[in-house]
């Protein structure tokens, strides 16, 4: 590798191309997981094409949002100031878990045990955005992905304008419809009902609201707290002193509508769900105006993430692993996909893109499988340590912590440069035996 390129910025090196020319790469998508691939491959001397993403404006959608430590080192080392986003973000330093019925402690954590900094994923977006155009990657709005060509060396895809994109890679961040997934697979893959769904409410409270003694209770500073029962639990994430309030309430839920980050939620139904709850935080639930219902969906885990013919179009982020709210690791895990692809195209040859991209999933999945399945196991802790259980009846406060902080001190860049001589020439050999292995077998 020749020497790196010395970028603006107090201390940050952009790395250069080990590649003559640099590989080109389209990213489609422009959420949390797009913005992360693109400053990635930036700082390990790809040359970036395009962030494609359909919509024409962003908005400051969905509601709480936090990343681990095993994503800031990353943005830190790509020349992203994580102080932007820390500052943002929740500054409570420990978070409480409690019992549905009367608000008793069951276990204190410091708040970084969960996500760190929990914020607004609107403004956490903002700030993602302009780290983007701040490297000047472009980023093109109102593009809409209609098809994709699988063609080697240079896969293409095909917008709703007609217009057709080729580069080296295209990399596939656009969640969990995207449309590369059937490419990927080869069929459609519907989502199936997990069983549990979230209403979900941020807002910003009305001074009446502050004043009264029983809605006021977790206004005062910032503070995140979760309320655990059977079956059922609810976050509670006050932020900017008390300016800004988040709850969400997960419970059993067998319907159908769609996944939707739209679909309005039924208060009364709410109001129903909270009425044994806490009284701290029953009535600051039940005086909300508005929510969303989402249904969260499984999905299973993939048995590849990457196209079948050119190997060159893959996916990434919400698109191939997805996760359960309760890992608090979706956001994380995206960036750290978007350090090991970005990693292992500038370990392979150009002439071994595909090697590359065979390594990158292989190296990933089994990583999101652990923090995908940590998220698993705590919705089930907390779902069920109470069933049967008196309220005088102490409980290991080991039973309901939350278990994420092992997951930070890995560096995935770190593990894909150790890891890559063994699992490039492992890829190697599946290409002479004419067969990729799936994942996870």
């Amino acid at each position: 590798m020749t020497s790196p390129v010395q970028q603006p910025g107090a201390g940050y090196t952009r790395l250069q191309s080990p590649h003559s020319p640099p590989l080109r790469v389209i990213v489609v998508g422009a959420g949390l997981g797009g913005c992360a691939t693109a400053i990635a491959l930036h700082h390990h001397g790809h040359e970036i094409v395009a962030v494609l993403d359909k919509v024409r404006q962003f908005n400051r959608l969905g509601d709480s949002l936090g990343l681990g430590e095993n994503a800031y080192k990353l943005l830190a080392r790509w020349g992203c100031n994580i102080k932007e986003i820390q500052e943002i973000g929740n500054q409570a330093p420990t978070m409480k878990i409690r019992r549905w019925h009367n608000g008793k402690v069951l276990a204190e954590q410091p708040l970084m045990d969960m996500a760190g900094f929990i914020g607004h994923r609107g403004d956490y977006h903002e700030i993602f955005l302009r780290w983007v155009r701040d490297r000047n990657i472009p980023i093109r709005m109102g593009c809409e992905v209609t098809s994709y060509a699988d063609t080697s060396p240079t896969p293409s895809l095909t917008l709703a304008s007609g217009e057709t994109l080729a580069a080296d890679v295209i990399v596939a961040c656009d969640g969990i419809k995207s449309l590369a997934r059937h490419l990927v697979l080869g069929a459609q893959d519907d989502p199936v009902s997990s069983g549990y769904a979230c209403y979900r409410a941020y807002f910003e409270p009305s001074p009446e609201m502050r004043a009264d003694p029983a809605r006021n209770a977790f206004l005062k500073e910032d503070s995140v707290n979760f309320w655990i029962g059977p079956d059922v639990h609810v976050v509670q994430n006050t932020l900017r002193g008390g300016r800004e309030f988040n709850w969400i309430l997960t419970h059993k839920d067998d319907g159908d509508v769609p996944e939707s980050w739209f679909q309005p939620g039924d208060m009364d139904e709410v109001r129903r769900l909270v009425a044994d709850i806490d009284p701290r935080i029953r009535e600051a639930i039940r005086s909300t105006d508005k929510c969303l219902d989402w249904k969260i969906c499984y999905r299973k885990p993939l048995p590849t993430w990457v196209s079948p013919r050119s190997h060159r179009i893959v996916l990434l982020g919400d698109s191939c692993h997805a996760h359960l709210p309760t890992s608090a690791q979706g956001a994380s895990q995206a960036t750290e996909s978007a350090g090991v692809l970005a990693v292992c195209l500038g370990m392979a040859g150009r002439d071994q893109v595909h090697i590359a991209t065979r390594a990158y999933e292989k190296l990933r999945f089994p990583r999101v499988r652990v923090s995908q399945t940590h998220g698993e196991d705590l919705r089930d802790r907390w779902h069920n340590v109470l069933k049967s259980v008196d309220d005088n009846v102490e409980v290991d406060p080991e039973m309901v912590k939350i278990k994420n902080r092992p997951l930070y001190a890995f560096d995935s860049e770190q593990d894909s440069r150790e890891r890559w001589e063994k699992v490039s020439a492992r890829v190697g050999e599946e290409f002479g035996r004419g067969r990729i292995e799936p994942l996870g077998d």
